[in-house]
């Protein structure tokens, strides 16, 4: 499983057209994921206090498009890049993504990895 953090008002494209393409598909080539192990290191650098947000969670052997592990910004970590649309029928489910701590910070939301 991959992990792919979004915005709430992003979830309506994938449920009403089946595919989820969002901008930084266009502008980059490809959709940012992460491990469950990068996940939390991600949001909290990225996103720490954001509200709106959900989490995609996505069965990789069910994506149609290419997924390629790189590190295209020398963290010495590979995180999977999704070289096309996510199809709705590879997604698990998905869950509301808020953060939790006082400081803003992210935890794993429960269930996620049950």
């Amino acid at each position: 499983m991959i992990m792919h953090i979004m915005k709430y008002t992003a979830m309506k494209q994938i449920l009403l057209d089946g595919v989820y393409t969002p901008s930084s598909l266009e502008k980059e080539g490809f959709i940012h994921c992460s491990t469950p192990e990068q996940l939390l290191g991600v949001a909290n650098s990225l996103y720490k206090g954001e509200t709106g947000l959900m989490l995609m969670l996505i069965d990789e052997n069910k994506v149609e498009a290419d997924i390629v592990y790189e590190d295209l910004y020398d963290t010495g970590k590979l995180f999977p890049h999704i070289y096309g649309p996510i199809n709705f029928d590879a997604v698990i489910r998905m869950v509301e993504f808020t953060p939790t701590g006082v400081d803003g910070s992210f935890k794993m939301p429960e269930g996620v990895m049950e």
